[in-house]
């Protein structure tokens, strides 16, 4: 008798042990656990194209933006949705002729309203009444003007850049100098003022409501370099949504590179001013390999984390001399993509970012059952987290990380 309390006693402590230690690893890793627990899951997979850097250019950007409204139209979704590709537009450039006319003493920017854009607006404007379109906030310009400025004095190669005849293209630019909302015109970048952030914000946002009559609800800052006062005045300027990818950057450090808060970003969560994140880590970039397979293999990854599929792309993969072959790739990667989820839904990011804000019955999965096996994917994605539950036990951990889920979010 005695024996057998000492192996029930034995049995408890052990048992005790084992749940202390699934506290204790659940309690380090709270943060993570929280975003996994809180972040929707999707009920069906989702597609959003997302391609940057449109804006003025030659006319042979006109062209492009047609052969893509014609291909986007070939594709539908269960519902009868056309596949839609979020324009992020840089709605202006430098006036190289007007600054030059000054001396190069004052920076002048030339609209994408300027009638020698009027093609490319008109290309824009055709295919958002389509509903292939979507219209996203990229900047006034790609850049800092007074950055850009103070660089010129400096550096022969963003001089010659500014003194092209032909409209110039920002991608041409040195990388640091690409970010709007930090002055990288010395390394570290230096920040903006408050004032001029705001001020800034509340030009940019009007020049979109005029150019494109419509408010701007979407923003994807330039290289992903934003900061907290943007965020509030993007806010306040009716901006709903922030693309991002995955955390976010607010500087450049002395060698030029990305320097961000390390702060991990989810699907929904809220910045300032209650504006909703939405995540952008899946590439397709034919010009530098990124082709149709790999887009199913994000969106596969992304399907059984239950989460949608935002894919970045830029202008310069459909205005180069291949530009055919590389549309040819997106009608492929489209049609692939139906193949293999025939519940596969389109839309812009402006409607996702709504359905996150509403928590959307349509659109999210309420059910426990598929919760579960979504959040245990999820998990999966933590790996040091893994290692240290499949030392305790592995799938019972995971499981009991579920339940602890559905009590977190009831």
């Amino acid at each position: 008798m005695v024996a057998m309390m000492n192996t029930e006693m034995a049995l408890l402590s052990l048992l005790a042990g084992w749940a202390m230690s699934v506290i204790l690893l659940a309690w380090v890793y709270r943060r993570e656990l929280m975003a996994v627990f809180r972040e929707p899951v999707c009920a069906s997979p989702i597609l959003i194209v997302e391609s940057d850097d449109w804006g003025p250019g030659p006319p042979g950007h006109a062209e492009a933006l047609s052969a893509l409204e014609k291909i986007l139209g070939v594709f539908r979704d269960g519902s009868g949705r056309h596949a839609v590709m979020t324009l992020g537009l840089t709605l202006s450039v430098p006036d190289s002729q007007r600054m030059a006319q000054g001396g190069w003493a004052h920076y002048h920017p030339r609209l994408l309203s300027d009638p020698a854009f009027a093609p490319i607006l008109d290309c824009i404007k055709r295919g958002i009444q389509a509903r292939v379109f979507s219209p996203q906030l990229h900047g006034l310009a790609h850049y800092w003007p007074p950055a850009l400025m103070a660089a010129s004095a400096t550096a022969p190669d963003v001089m010659a850049w500014l003194r092209q005849e032909n409209t110039p293209n920002t991608e041409a630019l040195p990388s640091a100098l690409q970010s709007r909302w930090t002055d990288a015109s010395v390394l570290p970048s230096r920040a903006i003022t408050k004032d001029a952030i705001e001020a800034a914000v509340r030009e940019e946002t009007r020049a979109f409501q005029d150019i494109l009559g419509q408010a701007a609800t979407v923003a994807v800052p330039p290289t992903f370099v934003w900061n907290e006062q943007v965020e509030l005045d993007w806010s306040r300027a009716g901006v709903e949504c922030i693309i991002t990818p995955g955390t976010r950057y607010e500087s450049r450090g002395v060698d030029g590179k990305l320097v961000g808060s390390g702060k991990r970003i989810a699907n929904g969560d809220r910045g300032g001013g209650g504006i909703v994140y939405l995540v952008r880590d899946v590439y397709f970039e034919p010009m530098r390999g990124h082709k149709a397979e790999r887009v199913l293999d994000g969106l596969s990854r992304k399907t059984a984390a239950g989460r949608p599929c935002l894919i970045e792309t830029h202008r310069f993969n459909f205005i180069e001399s291949n530009k055919d072959l590389l549309l040819q790739e997106l009608g492929r990667m489209f049609k692939l993509a139906l193949e293999r989820y025939p519940s596969l839904r389109f839309m812009s990011c402006a409607e996702l970012a709504r359905a996150y804000q509403l928590n959307s019955r349509d659109l999210f999965e309420h059910g426990i059952v598929k919760r579960i096996k979504v959040w245990l994917v999820r998990l999966r994605e933590l790996p040091r987290f893994c290692l240290l539950a499949r030392g305790l036990g592995g799938m019972g951990v995971l499981l009991a990380m579920g339940y602890v889920g559905i009590l977190v979010i009831q």
